[in-house]
């Protein structure tokens, strides 16, 4: 589990094939679980100044992969001592979603997501998110889009900054709101009636 705040941008090293290889501070444990961008990976390799992470072939599937380069976010698996700051998070990634518009507020910077259709029920005004691995509020849903004010020390400390629009990012959507979709027994070709009805339970 993590908790959407992020430990480290780290600097990749290396991509290829299944083996990302980051250059950072943080020194794990081979096994650990680390999330890359919203994305939990373990450990395979250490080395001086850095470690090695592995994906699988169904993390490949479902990741934007395009983002493995350059610079990444990074954060450990939470302790069961940890403060949970952020929200809880599996590191699953449930859809990709892309940035349409960006707009500097009065103290922050708006982001507006777009999503794929079936993950728009799991979202909810005031709701949580995780966007490449950051614990976000949503501000407002919109019509197969999310709107998220990024904060001064948030926008700083991430790669946020770096954003641009068209960019791709891995979504997480809130864990409770999953497992409340699935016990109503909806699919993905939810109604936007029944995504009230979802939203109404927040």
């Amino acid at each position: 589990m993590f908790n959407g705040l992020i430990k480290e941008v780290a600097k990749v090293a290396s991509f290829s094939g299944n083996l990302l290889r980051l250059e950072a501070k943080f020194r794990p444990n081979l096994g650990d679980s680390i999330a890359v961008n919203g994305a939990c990976l373990s450990v395979v390799e250490l080395f001086d100044g850095g470690f090695s992470v592995e994906l699988s072939h169904e993390t490949r599937k479902h990741i934007v992969l395009e983002n493995l380069k350059n610079k990444v976010h990074i954060e450990p698996a939470m302790r069961l001592n940890d403060r949970l700051d952020g929200h809880l998070l599996q590191g699953h990634i449930d859809a990709i979603g892309e940035i349409v518009n960006i707009k500097k507020d009065e103290n922050g910077v708006d982001f507006f997501i777009k999503l794929p259709r079936e993950v728009m029920p799991l979202m909810a005004n005031k709701g949580s998110v995780a966007v490449d691995g950051v614990s976000l509020t949503i501000n407002e849903v919109l019509n197969e889009q999310i709107r998220l004010t990024i904060i001064p020390i948030t926008f700083r400390e991430s790669l946020f900054c770096e954003f641009k629009v068209g960019r791709r990012v891995n979504i997480e959507s809130d864990l409770l709101a999953r497992y409340v979709a699935r016990q109503l027994g909806f699919k993905k070709e939810l109604s936007w009636e029944i995504v009230e009805r979802i939203s109404s339970l927040y």
